[in-house]
């Protein structure tokens, strides 16, 4: 099998991401099952991470072990790219090693060199450019809260980053609309704005919070000052001042819109206390799914499902919000957790013969 990277949404396709989504869905299920945890039994992961992280490091980490594999975390001053040995050797290297690495790191091309130079999967656990493990985890949120994705309309609010980017290059793909309010000079980069519209995603940026938030499906939002521009602090919370997701900003969008940040949150910066909690929020639904969504891209770039001889096999796993398994659709109730979220059960219904329980009819 030719080996599988995850630099950026560019990386997939549309059919791919399904397969995402619904392998995520199905391990979501399965949580905790035997079969679950046999999966990537005896596999090693890399962790390579130049930056500070706490969704990406656990949710990556602890989805290794579940999987029945287990991880080792390389932090900037075990590693040091670029100043104790280059990232290509450093890739070299871990390739005689473990069966798959994450980076989070700062430039784009460091990563992209390690991908280059390794002969097993790399993903992208964060750059200054791109974050597509994030973004395909919101994405697998949606699906399960409104049951598509087509035709959403996406606002993100604030600043022209990383997260934008992947968002856009997801909108290239998935046919929902996305729209960015920022300032000026915090625009996204004009490379991946333009190659996402000639490839037909529906992509607006604009200066007015208004406009991108009007009639939403969903508001998203990020910090204001990311890693690394801590110079910038002061600078930025002048500029991003009048790009805060308040309940007025909410009370623009659908009525049935939902709110979502990719953490951490500075609450009464980019969003409000009161938003972050309301119930429209999706925040910590969003950050459980980093779990299961990188669990399974973990099995896909490792070859898809394991064959019961224990051998990796790819399957194709029908979409499941395109059946019945949606959330208010014929044949499902919801719902809610302890911590208020909405959980689809299917109904199971059993017949009962001279009392005692018949087999459902298949």
């Amino acid at each position: 099998m030719e080996k599988r990277d995850l630099l950026s949404l560019r990386d997939l396709s549309r059919e791919e991401m399904d397969h995402l989504f619904s392998l995520s869905h199905k391990l979501k299920r399965e949580q905790g099952k035997r079969s679950s945890r046999r999966l990537l039994d005896g596999k090693t992961l890399a962790l390579v991470f130049e930056k500070p992280s706490l969704r990406t490091r656990v949710t990556f980490e602890t989805g290794m072990l579940q999987l029945g594999g287990q991880a080792v975390y390389l932090g900037p001053q075990e590693i040091s790219l670029g100043v104790r040995e280059t990232p290509a050797d450093c890739a070299r290297n871990l390739s005689r090693w473990v069966d798959l690495i994450v980076v989070r790191t700062s430039a784009q091309e460091t990563l992209e060199e390690m991908a280059r130079y390794a002969t097993v999967p790399v993903i992208n656990g964060l750059t200054d450019l791109f974050h597509p493990c994030q973004v395909l985890a919101d994405c697998f949120t949606l699906l399960e809260r409104k049951g598509k994705l087509e035709g959403l309309k996406i606002a993100f609010v604030g600043d022209g980053n990383n997260m934008v980017h992947s968002w856009i290059q997801a909108a290239e793909k998935l046919s929902f609309s996305f729209s960015l309010a920022c300032p000026e000079g915090y625009e996204p980069n004009a490379e991946i704005l333009s190659a996402a519209k000639e490839n037909g995603g529906r992509v607006l940026v604009t200066h007015r919070v208004e406009e991108a938030v009007q009639g939403a499906d969903v508001i998203y939002t990020d910090v204001w000052t990311s890693m690394g521009q801590e110079e910038e602090l002061e600078t930025r919370r002048k500029a991003f001042r009048g790009y805060q997701v308040s309940e007025d900003v909410v009370a623009r969008a659908d009525k049935d819109v939902v709110v979502m940040h990719c953490q951490p949150a500075h609450r009464g910066e980019e969003i409000t206390h009161e938003v972050l909690e309301g119930p429209h929020s999706l925040v910590f639904d969003q950050a459980e799914n980093r779990l299961h969504l990188q669990k399974a891209i973990m099995v896909w770039v490792l070859g898809g499902m394991i064959g019961s001889a224990g051998k990796p096999r790819t399957t194709k796993i029908r979409p499941w919000y395109r059946s019945a398994a949606l959330q208010g659709s014929p044949g499902h109730s919801s719902s809610r957790s302890r911590a208020g979220r909405s959980v689809v059960r299917p109904r199971r219904s059993r017949q009962v013969v001279r009392g005692k329980k018949a087999k459902r009819p298949r």
